[in-house]
């Protein structure tokens, strides 16, 4: 494995040189590209780096800006190595059972009795899919034989290529590891060495692009008003630095109903009780906004 750094400095130097070398990398790829990577967290980056070193067998970063200011090919391939499209089937079982045991059956209880009969989702970047068919799931068994509850969900991803895979919803065989033979068999069909999702289980879902950062939206057009019930925001705060992972929260925030709920990633806990969100069951990553 190449170093990104030169051997032998001191920790102060070496975070010196990690940041003029990103730096460069960042000038290079708006000047290339028009787009601005600097909203990432340096060390996010720094690993995106080191893996396009590696990849081009460069012996030190230098060497990697001179192939990165000549190669409009290359800096495409770094913006794409950016991409965060990590998606699992329940990825968090704690989360997942703390949502299918207490969370949806709370809130299809206030649907019930309030005059929207519908429960409303955002799965925000939802990558390829699978967030979003687990939530669906749960929700479909949980408005089985419930004439007067609905639910709708909101699956967005600022990558066109990530929402058009979503829709397809075709995965290897590995993918379903962690959803249950029950759901497999009933939202499943097998295809090859290939499980595609049913069409009963995309009727209520929406797939479409949406950028967290763009100025003037406040939430995915195809949702019209917002008014979620639940937003799932798992495992992306964290790749970006702290005023853009405010500018994140501040969307949901605007998107969420009065009493809605927040849920993250594991990881990201900290993060999100610095913005005046509770976490109602720790450590499952579900929380709820204070109230100012």
């Amino acid at each position: 494995m190449f170093l990104l750094y030169p051997a032998g400095d001191d920790e102060s130097l070496r975070g010196a040189y990690v940041r003029t070398i990103i730096r460069q990398c960042t000038e290079t790829i708006l000047q290339s590209q028009g787009i601005d990577i600097s909203k990432y967290e340096i060390s996010f980056l720094e690993s995106s780096l080191q893996k396009r070193m590696n990849e081009n067998g460069c012996d030190s970063a230098e060497e990697y800006c001179a192939i990165l200011e000549r190669d409009r090919k290359e800096c495409t391939a770094f913006v794409d190595a950016l991409q965060i499209s990590y998606s699992l089937f329940f990825r968090n079982p704690l989360t997942c059972a703390v949502l299918e045991r207490m969370v949806l059956p709370a809130v299809a209880l206030q649907r019930t009795s309030s005059r929207r009969h519908e429960i409303r989702v955002w799965a925000a970047a939802c990558a390829g899919g699978q967030e979003a068919y687990s939530l669906a799931m749960l929700l479909e068994e949980l408005v089985a034989g419930k004439e007067k509850l609905a639910y709708r969900i909101f699956a967005t991803d600022v990558s066109e290529a990530q929402v058009q895979e979503a829709m397809r919803g075709e995965y290897a065989a590995a993918a379903l590891n962690n959803v249950n033979l029950k759901r497999a068999g009933r939202w499943f069909r097998r295809e090859g060495d290939r499980y595609a999702v049913l069409p009963e289980l995309k009727k209520n879902i929406e797939f479409s692009t949406f950028d967290l950062f763009r100025d003037g939206i406040g939430c995915p057009s195809a949702s019209i008003f917002g008014d979620f019930d639940l937003v799932v925001c798992a495992n992306l705060l964290f790749y970006y630095q702290e005023p853009f992972r405010a500018t994140i929260l501040a969307k949901i925030g605007h998107c969420l109903t009065a009493g809605g709920y927040l849920v993250t990633g594991e990881t990201e806990r900290d993060i999100i009780k610095r913005y005046h969100y509770q976490e109602l069951f720790p450590p499952s990553a579900i929380f709820k906004r204070n109230t100012p």
